[in-house]
């Protein structure tokens, strides 16, 4: 039998679930889904589990064949989780999406990993007005972006009413494509990098993805510590960054793959140092090499910095290489729909 702590920890893992898919699930598809997690149920236990979450009222069966649906009530308890439900989430995160990713450099083809934003219907015109100078800077890891309506899906995370939903790509991307070459990355943290002279210099602020619930981008977007604004056009501010660690003997077929996702336009490598080399001023391991990534939710943070706000989840989910557009073209696909009331 399950402990009171096991199952407060298994349920909200189905409530985020839940929560991200946006329609009703079936026991069979929750457990499915639960591996992602590092959590292995039968599909049984999963039905024990949620009857004790509809008593909560964290959860409500929608039918037999349709599945259950989160709450409210649900919501709010995702909100107030437990904090050593979270501790190391944000590494998990990391791992499990490397994991999923499957893009190929030889082919263009395959899975990558993606933030997901959703703003407000009625701000995402100027959203899209205040980021464009971020992505024409190259302030991101790609500019290739994915724009959905509400009721649509980008990965496995549904769109809420009243929202529009935008994908970015994320630099785990890196993390996964080096894994599936058989080199491991290893993420150390993400922070505020200070740029003087359009070149990075030093981290400012900083947030080890091992001891924290949330991604650190989230937290530096909401606490409004960036100047990524500032950083395109003077040349100088604060901008996202994440700081990585690969086995030193693998530099140069590092180099090689990076060079290759930069021609499909995946870039993102602001710096990589020589082994057991200081890369702005962060010490690396004898054996090591450092590496500075540009933050994928830059642009979003450029668009906060004029009180442009969405909801940000960083990390979130993997998309079909194939459904990305540059950045201009997404925006004028978008526009001809609105034109044509399609909407």
């Amino acid at each position: 039998m399950f402990t009171y702590d096991e199952i407060e920890r298994k349920s909200m893992v189905i409530l985020r679930i839940l929560n991200q898919a946006g329609q009703p699930l079936g026991a069979r598809i929750i457990a499915r889904k639960m591996r992602d997690h590092g959590i292995s149920l039968s599909e049984r236990a999963v039905r024990y589990h949620l009857q004790f979450m509809d008593q909560r009222g964290l959860t409500d069966l929608v039918g037999r064949r349709d599945g259950r649906i989160i709450t409210d009530k649900g919501i709010e308890e995702l909100r107030n989780a437990r904090v050593q439900d979270k501790v190391g989430y944000a590494i998990s995160r990391i791992e499990i999406l490397s994991y999923k990713t499957t893009f190929d450099v030889n082919t263009g083809k395959g899975l990558v990993p993606v933030n997901i934003t959703l703003f407000p219907e009625k701000v995402f015109p100027q959203a899209l007005s205040e980021m464009k100078e971020a992505f024409h800077a190259g302030m991101c890891v790609s500019d290739l972006v994915h724009i959905a309506k509400a009721g649509c899906f980008l990965g496995d995370m549904h769109v809420p009413a009243g929202y529009v939903g935008f994908a970015t790509v994320c630099s785990i991307v890196f993390n996964g494509v080096l894994l599936k070459q058989g080199i491991p990355m290893d993420s150390k943290f993400g922070g505020i990098l200070q740029v003087q002279d359009k070149r990075p210099t030093r981290f400012v602020e900083l947030i080890h993805y091992s001891g924290t619930s949330l991604d650190p981008s989230e937290a530096f977007i909401s606490a409004k510590m960036t100047s990524v604004r500032e950083a395109v056009t003077t040349g100088e501010g604060k901008i996202l960054a994440n700081f990585r660690e690969v086995t030193g003997i693998c530099r140069e077929s590092v180099i090689e793959i990076v060079d290759k996702l930069a021609k499909v336009g995946l870039r993102g490598m602001l710096a990589i140092g020589k082994m057991g080399e200081t890369v702005c001023q962060v010490p690396v391991d004898v054996n090591k090499v450092g590496m500075i990534l540009v933050g994928g939710l830059n642009p979003v943070a450029s668009a906060k910095e004029l009180g442009i706000g969405g909801e940000n989840f960083a990390m979130s989910t993997v998309m079909d290489f194939s459904l990305l557009k540059p950045f201009a073209q997404a925006c004028r696909d978008m526009s001809k729909e609105k034109t044509n009331h399609n909407w």
